[in-house]
């Protein structure tokens, strides 16, 4: 059982930045590839980006590549979410997910159902 636990989120205006991190129990990540999603209010979970913790191979969705960047560290265990010019349509809860790295590789891990452990969320609020 692999615990996630995300923090970072808040409000900033367009134009902002903000970094989220998510700290995972597990001491090892290595079989593992970790996606950040989002959901606004009435909208359906959205991928955001994802990182395979051997390796470091990224995958961006189209509207926050420039703009996001994934990046983890080994020895905490933790992956940070940079994100910088945001947008009031970035306005969302920010999830990230663990799951096993073969959804990397099968390119299925744009799928919010493919992932196996999900922290609570954090807000982040991006006003204009």
């Amino acid at each position: 059982q692999v615990q996630l636990v995300e923090s970072g989120g808040g409000l900033v205006q367009a134009g902002g930045s903000l970094r989220l991190s998510c700290a995972a129990s597990e001491r090892t990540l290595s079989s593992y590839a970790v996606g950040w999603f989002r959901q606004a209010p009435g909208k359906e979970r959205e991928f955001v980006v994802v990182i395979i913790w051997s390796g470091g191979s990224t995958s961006y969705a189209d509207s926050v590549k420039g703009r996001f960047t994934i990046s983890r560290d080994n020895a905490k265990s933790t992956v940070y979410l940079q994100m910088n010019s945001l947008k009031p349509e970035d306005t969302a809860v920010y999830y990230c997910a663990a799951g096993r790295s073969r959804i990397f590789y099968s390119g299925s891990y744009y799928d919010y159902g493919r992932y196996d452990y999900w922290g609570r969320g954090t807000q982040v609020t991006v006003s204009s």
